[in-house]
């Protein structure tokens, strides 16, 4: 007789290999089909709101593993709250306006804006920017990311600038935008101005000198003296041409210097000994000190220019480097800017919008400021007004976008005077819950620490600064009545109607200035928004406007967002309608970067592709690596993180599939009762409850590391060397509806019900092909897994912490006889662990193993049979198990031969056989 047919072997056509390259894009048209995002707000509506306002990319090509990891975690987010009873709206955003798009379409498209009208470019990069929001948009839906893709909001969008112009009025009706000339981060490459998020630092070499300042007025307090100079230190020699000021610190001690040859020097007396030695001398003087202040308004004559630079007094001056004379050029340096302006004096910007050198700068007019260096570093040693020099690298800042070195230059610009409420912006800082929790100290540092903001733009791409001037007085004109204008007519017809129209042509009939009442015409401001208040104007323009709700719950970007996004939201909700924050909640994520934590460039080719990641192992492999890292620091990637990443799946797959072969014919509906259910099976399910508090505990703190280690321990040490190694034998072999075999079932239903909901945030590809193949109890959504809350624990089942504690003393001992079993293996004593009895001796403290049933003692330790005894402490004996081996369990037994229908099968065996129907 075959008796292999009255085993209940696992049947499942869940595939062992997952091929998800080619399945994922087969659930994807079926969940495009069932129309998942907007069927998700409908089972969830009315539940508590929970809301991940997206932070928009830039549409100016294709994503990166940097954005695929950013919009995989926002969609685990709102996945796993949607999963545990909350209402989860999330709408994607993209930002298509300024410098990005615009360096994109001239590089692609090979552009000449300026042989193009302003209304034609703009064209342009709206076309470009829209294209690439749907390249964008497909590869976000690849990774399984579920939102109102129907209904994006876009900055360029006509309704969104039309909300952003009102945000602009409103910072300005209370006086926090103004219209001022002083130094800016200044591109020349890109011809713009830019602010401090758009600056990023790189090591530069450059030469730094040390330059002599003849005296030129001493007032009378230095007689006697033929050759004195004042000694300046930069590192910017094109600077040099706006010198108008030396700063010194008031209090600290200066030092007139006698050197070799009968020059006297004029320096801080602390730095003398580290100047004068770089100067090359061995051997000097201190003739006379005295504290700054006591040359304030000297005058000292330019090195190479016909003309003065004033002596000035600064706090700001330190000891700590240079000389302690600090050269100052009020075009070139806020600091400088400020000091001058304190003085009175005029300001002098020697470099125009392209970098190069104006007229004021005598014979270098014309050069860029990198090709003046060395001519200027030349002439000056022919002079001799080149104290010393050295040649040093220097971190320097660099233009974000074209990654050109950027310059300090003043120019007209439109700032936001983020001065004017730091205190109330750090308030609403402290109000947000921080993820990590340093996020605090770094956001109201940089609040604290920065300048005010440069919100202007020589850019064409932009939303135009809503700004009228008036030709009779000059004064720049901002109004309700001028907002609401623009706004409607940017509601109607988008921002390119600004530059389509004459000021008459938008202002009301009749339009007076407020300033003087003149009539006599109007022109309008040509600079456009910085692209930071573009994006720092979403919570208005989109979440309050279209989705109806302010605050978000949650802002999720990248570390670079503290001075960029979070800020720039932060600072236009204060500034606009001094609410607070437009978020309760921060989390950050780090920078992706290769195998070895170097970034990932081009020249490097260190670089990885989503698409050919989703490609080569499939979008939950991709989801799998952004939850399973902490991605609060940088974020690795590489092929054999990929590799490993794929065995950690297959160890939660193959649990699953275990499962599911395992519960053909079950009904969840009845499932076996918690007082009925086989103490081993509640142990497993009493650890499932474990399992579950630690995920919701990550979910909520949005460490999804948890959830993924906890996962796959779960599956690999208490399911797979275990549990599920334990209950083979009762699923395959006892009665296929005995109470046995239905409480192990009981527990392998609750376990996959419940992991596949745990991690279907997560693996959202895989959870609902799992969630397709298995048995479902009435109530259930089986539809998609997203549709369906998470298990909260079964507290019915859990054992007490007791019988948890013997559970611990069982697993202890079941290590040791499997440790004697492949001893007694290695010495041909016994093949397989059913070939063995094992004589156990165990302490006091474990004497209830002596009172448990032997069979079931045997089944734990997976052997024929087992002795146990107390005795002084934990021993181990391996013999080959008497009586006979059962045909169809193998294991060995003296009941063998006992059914005379059966001869071969065991009592336990014989009787489940009898009980089929076709025996």
């Amino acid at each position: 007789m075959d008796y292999n047919k009255t085993i209940n072997l696992p049947k499942t056509d869940f595939p062992m290999r997952a091929g998800l390259p080619k399945r994922e894009p087969e659930m994807l048209g079926r969940w495009e089909a069932q129309d998942v995002y907007h069927e998700l707000l409908k089972k969830n509506e009315g539940k508590p709101l929970f809301s991940l306002h997206d932070g928009p990319p830039f549409s100016n090509g294709g994503i990166h593993m940097g954005t695929a990891m950013n919009k995989a975690i926002k969609d685990i987010i709102t996945r796993s709250y949607a999963m545990r009873g909350y209402y989860t709206p999330y709408i994607p955003g993209w930002d298509n306006h300024g410098m990005p798009i615009e360096s994109a379409i001239i590089k692609q498209n090979k552009l000449n804006r300026k042989a193009m009208s302003v209304p034609e470019f703009r064209s342009a990069c709206h076309e470009f920017a829209q294209h690439y929001v749907g390249v964008q948009m497909e590869a976000f839906k690849r990774i399984g990311v579920v939102g109102d893709w129907e209904h994006p909001y876009l900055t360029m969008d006509p309704g969104f600038e039309a909300e952003e112009v009102k945000v602009f009025g409103e910072m300005y009706k209370k006086g926090y935008i103004y219209k001022g000339l002083k130094p800016v981060y200044w591109c020349p490459h890109d011809e713009t101005a830019l602010a401090e998020a758009e600056i990023e630092y790189q090591d530069d070499p450059c030469t730094t000198v040390y330059v002599k300042f003849p005296m030129h007025d001493g007032q009378g307090k230095l007689p006697g003296y033929d050759k004195l100079f004042f000694v300046i230190w930069t590192t910017t020699i094109w600077t040099l041409p706006g010198n108008l000021a030396i700063a010194l610190h008031p209090s600290e001690s200066y030092a007139v210097v006698k050197a070799a040859g009968g020059e006297h020097y004029i320096m801080a007396e602390a730095l003398v000994e580290k100047v004068m030695g770089l100067g090359g001398f061995d051997t000097w003087e201190i003739v006379e000190t005295h504290p700054g202040s006591f040359f304030e308004n000297m005058l000292a004559d330019h090195p190479f220019l016909p003309k003065t630079s004033r002596l000035v007094l600064a706090d700001y001056v330190t000891m700590d480097s240079g000389t302690g004379c600090v050269h100052t050029a009020p075009g070139f340096g806020a600091d400088d800017y400020q000091t001058c302006r304190r003085y009175g004096m005029e300001m002098v910007v020697p470099v125009d919008d392209q970098g190069k050198h104006t007229d004021y700068a005598g014979k270098y007019a014309g050069m860029s400021t990198d090709e003046s260096n060395p001519v200027i570093l030349a002439d000056m040693k022919e002079s001799g007004m080149l104290f010393a020099s050295e040649d040093i690298v220097h971190s320097y800042p660099h233009c974000w976008r074209c990654k050109h070195p950027i310059i300090f230059r003043a120019t007209p610009q439109w700032f936001c005077s983020v001065e004017s409420f730091k205190d109330e912006a750090c308030a609403a800082a402290d109000a947000v819950r921080w993820v990590p929790k340093w996020g605090i100290d770094r956001m109201k540092s940089m609040i604290r620490e920065r300048t005010d903001w440069c919100i202007s733009r020589q850019r064409r791409w932009g939303l135009p600064i809503p700004v009228f001037y008036c030709q009779d007085c000059g004064k720049p004109i901002v109004t309700d009545e001028t907002i609401s204008a623009i706004s409607a007519l940017f509601a109607a017809e988008g921002s390119n109607a600004w530059f389509e129209k004459e000021a008459a042509d938008i202002l009301p009939a009749g339009f007076a200035c407020p300033h003087c009442g003149g009539k006599s015409g109007f022109t309008k401001e040509e600079d456009t928004l910085d692209g930071w208040f573009d994006s720092g104007s979403t919570h208005v323009a989109s979440m309050k406007k279209d989705q109806g709700f302010w605050p978000a719950t949650v802002y999720m970007e990248g570390l670079d967002q503290y001075r960029g996004w979070f800020q720039s939201s932060l600072l236009t909700a204060v500034g606009a309608f001094g609410k607070g924050a437009p978020f309760k909640e921060c989390v950050t994520h780090g920078w992706t970067v290769d195998g070895e934590g170097r970034a990932m460039h081009k020249s490097l080719g260190n670089g990885v592709d989503p698409a050919d990641v989703m490609n080569q192992y499939g979008a939950d492999i991709l989801r799998l690596w952004a939850a399973n890292t902490d991605y609060h620091a940088d974020v690795r990637c590489s092929q054999e993180i990929f590799k490993q990443l794929s065995q950690n799946y297959l160890k939660f797959r193959n649990t699953a599939r275990y499962c599911l072969g395992n519960l053909t014919g079950f009904n969840p509906d009845s499932l076996v009762s918690p007082s009925e259910m086989l103490e081993l099976d509640r142990w497993a399910v009493t650890r499932l409850n474990a399992l579950i508090e630690k995920c919701f505990k990550g979910y909520d703190e949005y460490e999804f590391l948890t959830v993924t280690h906890a996962v796959n321990d779960f599956c690999v040490v208490e399911m797979s060397n275990f549990y599920l190694d334990i209950i083979k034998d009762r699923l395959y072999c006892d009665e296929t509806g005995g109470l046995s075999r239905r409480s192990a079932q009981t527990a392998l239903f609750l376990i996959l019900d419940t992991m596949t909901k745990l991690m279907a945030p997560i693996l959202c590809f895989t959870c609902d092909e799992i969630w397709q193949a298995m048995p479902h109890r009435e109530g259930d959504d089986g539809r998609n897994v997203l549709f369906n809350e998470m298990n909260r624990p079964f507290t019915d089942c859990a054992l007490s912490g007791d019988a948890m504690a013997r559970w611990e003393r069982i697993i202890a001992v079941r290590d040791a006889v499997n440790g004697a079993l492949e001893a007694a293996r290695a010495e041909k004593r016994i093949g397989k662990s059913l070939e063995a009895k094992v004589k156990l001796t165990v302490p006091a403290e474990d004497a209830f193993l002596t009172e448990m049933d032997a069979d079931a003692l045997a089944d734990l330790l997976i052997v024929s049979q087992v002795e146990a005894e107390t005795g002084a402490a934990l021993a181990v004996a391996v013999e080959p198990a008497g009586g006979a081996k059962c045909e169809r369990c193998w294991k060995q037994s003296a009941s063998v031969g006992g059914d005379a229908a059966h001869p071969t099968l065991c009592a336990r065996c014989a009787a489940a056989v009898a009980k089929l129907p076709e025996f």
